[in-house]
């Protein structure tokens, strides 16, 4: 794996640890602005809707930008955000910072995933895929109990000086050592990705049939970068795919069941399996192993055969969810289970990724609406396991409901894995 790929983790922990951090520090941070905690829930919220919302903007904004120019520009507006939520005077400077951190998130990620799978070969893409987003998961494992450890130690306002020293050291990374020719425009749709994209005879897996004379991968080649020429225009085209739609909602159900879940896994640790509130945080980092092994292990997979990696990942999350409803009663159960959800929740991300560009013809966009499918799906499992607890079903209703929004993801896969299957709707995007 190419050293550009560690900067770009590098600056996926960063983004992780600015999103993750703020859970353990908001007691201190609403104490310090003199705040109550549902107005510092903001910095939180206010920060996944600016996820939500700078994943479209600034990818389309920076379309016809080279993707190692806009990643740099993405890491610099991270370093500013946490500059001044660790320098901000009052609350409203504080708020204001976590949204400037937050509207990269989604486009890093987005874009990111394009440059990483440009610098492999495209038997590895899912694998540089999975590297990339290590970043992210050791994040979610380390975020909290780093936050709270600085945040005891030496306050708040260092835990976002430690985050913004990160971002420096990711954007110097990103700088020295992604190639200029990352990411490049494929020349024959005039769009983003620098491997090839799926022929309309794709056998379902997303990379056995690929369209005659591939691309080399950008760090190879040597000549410059040219720009899109059709920029944004044939980005929102790559939308008229059928199979780019049902890949962003397999995508949005998958995390819809994982987060409907783990929304509420607290209250089903201490309520329902007997753990003690101090338990919660190892329990939470198990989970957070769980979710590191997934990546790993999901890009891999779908490197070999991707469609049935990500029926299988989805499956196994439907059934795993299912389990735990059955057995939270057992603490040892439990334990076992949040790690295999972890596992099987974050298999399909690398693979999912790699679906949607590859359907999208490397599309810039689609790899950032991937990302906002995400959160939206966040959102709708952690309102539809409210529901069910406000319902009176108990603190493993959630779990249930996990499982149902993960069966309908599983059935979507499948769906488009058929279609994929078939010439006639294998890909219906049009050719720029």
């Amino acid at each position: 794996m190419p050293s550009g790929l560690v900067a770009l983790a590098l600056g996926g922990f960063g983004i992780g640890l600015t999103e993750f951090l703020i859970a353990g520090l908001l007691p201190q941070v609403a104490s310090s602005f003199t705040v109550s905690e549902a107005a510092a829930g903001w910095l939180i919220s206010g920060y996944a809707l600016s996820v939500a919302v700078g994943a479209i903007a600034l990818t389309a904004a920076t379309a016809r930008l080279p993707r190692k120019q806009v990643l740099l520009g993405l890491v610099a507006l991270f370093v500013v955000g946490n500059l001044l939520s660790a320098i901000a005077p009052n609350y409203a400077v504080m708020l204001l910072g976590r949204i400037v951190a937050a509207l990269c998130h989604g486009s890093f990620f987005g874009i990111g995933s394009l440059v990483a799978r440009s610098l492999v070969a495209p038997e590895k893409k899912s694998q540089a895929v999975a590297v990339m987003f290590a970043g992210l998961t050791v994040a979610n494992v380390l975020g909290v109990p780093f936050g709270a450890l600085v945040g005891e130690r030496w306050g708040w306002r260092a835990a976002f000086w430690a985050v913004t020293a990160i971002g420096v050291l990711a954007l110097a990374g990103i700088a020295a050592l992604v190639p200029a020719r990352a990411g490049r425009v494929h020349p024959a749709t005039g769009t983003g990705g620098s491997d090839p994209i799926p022929s309309r005879s794709a056998t379902g897996t997303g990379g056995a049939a690929f369209d005659p004379a591939p691309l080399q991968p950008a760090a190879e080649a040597g000549e410059p970068d040219p720009a899109p020429p059709s920029g944004l225009r044939a980005q929102v085209r790559a939308f008229r795919s059928w199979q780019v739609w049902l890949t962003l909602t397999a995508t949005a159900l998958s995390y819809g069941g994982m987060f409907g879940a783990f929304s509420y896994i607290a209250y089903t640790f201490t309520e329902v399996s007997g753990f003690a509130p101090a338990d919660v945080a190892w329990l939470l980092m198990v989970y957070g192993v769980g979710l590191v092994v997934g990546n790993l292990v999901g890009g891999r997979a779908a490197d070999r055969d991707r469609d049935r990696a990500l029926v299988l990942a989805l499956a196994g999350l439907t059934l795993t969810l299912a389990l735990f409803g059955l057995l939270a009663g057992s603490a040892t159960a439990s334990v076992v289970l949040v790690f295999v959800m972890g596992v099987t929740g974050f298999a399909s991300v690398p693979g999912m990724i790699t679906r949607v560009t590859d359907y999208a013809h490397g599309a810039a966009l689609a790899a950032s609406a991937n990302v906002s499918a995400s959160n939206v799906g966040n959102a709708l499992g952690a309102w539809l396991g409210g529901l069910a607890i406000t319902a009176g079903l108990g603190y493993t209703s959630p779990l249930y409901v996990g499982a149902g929004i993960a069966l309908l993801a599983t059935v979507v896969m499948v769906i488009a894995a058929r279609q994929a299957r078939s010439p006639q709707v294998a890909d219906r995007a049009p050719t720029p």
